[in-house]
C-alpha cells in the first residue's frame, strides 16, 4: 500500500469505510463521541509553530503489515500470523485471550482492543458485511487489508478459471473510499506495478524505518519536514511533532 500524504486532506472517509467493511462493533454513545473502533486512524501531526513556519500533515495509519512484526513475537497464543503468500499479518480472534501484548509491542499504535459486544441497533444487523465475521468482546483487532475482499476475489478468480494470484486485483475499502485517490494498493513484487513504481520515488519513505520492522505501507511526500519526522519520530503516529 502506498499513501500520498500530499493528497490526503484528513477527511476520514477511509476510517468510516474501514469500520463499515469490517463490521466493527461500536455502541451509538461511543460513536457519537467519536470514540468508535476502526482499524485505520487518520492522525494529524504539526510542528506547533506559527505561520509561515507552521507545518501540518494528516497521516492515515493502518496496520503496516510488517515483514518483521513485533506483535507476532510477543503473542503467547500465536493469534497473530504472517501469511507468507500475501505478506498480510493476520489476527485470529478465536485464539486471542485479550492480553494486549501485541498492542504494547506495536510501534505504530495500529492495534485496537474491542471493549464491546457485537451488537447493533435493531435492523442494522441487515447492513453487516456477510464476508467478515464480527469479533467477540475482549479481543485485539487490526487492519488486515480487507481480507474478506481478498477471499471474494480468490473465489471469483477460481470461478472464472483464472490463477489465484490474480486475486491481488482487489482493493481494500479505504482505497475505494478515498475521494482524492491518496491510497494505492497492489502487488509491490510485480514488475511494473503501480505500487512498485511509487515506492521507488525519491519522496517515498516508511514510518520509523530505523526500527527494522520492514513495513509494507509506503508514504509519499514532497515536504522534507514530513519525510524527516516520519522516518525518525514516534511522535508522528501520536500526532505531535516539533
Amino acid at each position: 500500500m502506498v499513501i500520498d500524504l500530499d493528497k490526503c486532506t484528513g477527511c476520514g472517509a477511509c476510517m468510516v469505510a474501514c469500520a463499515v467493511e469490517n463490521n466493527c462493533a461500536v455502541p451509538p454513545p461511543e460513536a457519537a463521541d467519536n470514540r468508535g473502533l476502526t482499524w485505520m486512524r487518520v492522525q494529524r501531526a504539526d510542528n506547533g509553530r506559527d505561520w509561515p513556519e507552521h507545518r501540518a500533515v494528516a497521516v492515515p495509519i493502518p496496520c503496516q503489515q510488517c515483514e518483521h512484526a513485533p506483535c507476532i513475537h510477543v503473542c503467547p497464543v500465536t493469534a497473530v500470523q504472517l501469511d507468507t503468500d500475501t505478506g498480510i499479518v493476520g489476527q485470529v480472534p478465536q485464539r486471542c485471550m485479550g492480553c494486549r501484548y501485541c498492542m504494547a509491542a506495536c510501534p505504530y499504535h495500529a492495534r485496537y482492543f474491542n471493549w464491546w459486544d457485537p451488537k447493533w441497533p435493531e435492523g442494522m444487523e441487515q447492513t453487516l458485511n456477510p464476508d467478515v465475521s464480527p469479533r467477540m468482546r475482549g479481543v485485539a483487532e487490526k487492519c488486515n487489508f480487507c481480507h474478506g475482499r481478498l477471499d471474494r476475489a480468490r473465489e471469483q478468480a477460481a470461478a472464472e478459471g483464472r490463477p489465484a494470484d490474480e486475486a491481488v486485483e482487489y482493493v481494500p475499502a479505504c482505497v475505494e473510499a478515498c475521494p482524492h485517490g491518496a491510497i494505492t494498493f497492489g502487488d509491490r513484487q510485480a514488475e511494473g506495478s503501480t505500487v512498485a513504481e511509487l515506492a521507488k520515488r525519491p519522496e517515498a519513505f516508511r514510518l520509523l524505518a530505523a526500527l527494522g520492522t520492514e513495513p509494507k505501507v509506503t508514504y509519499l511526500s514532497r515536504d522534507p519536514w514530513v519525510r524527516r519526522v516520519g522516518l525518525r519520530r514516534l511522535d508522528m503516529v501520536r500526532g505531535q511533532c516539533d
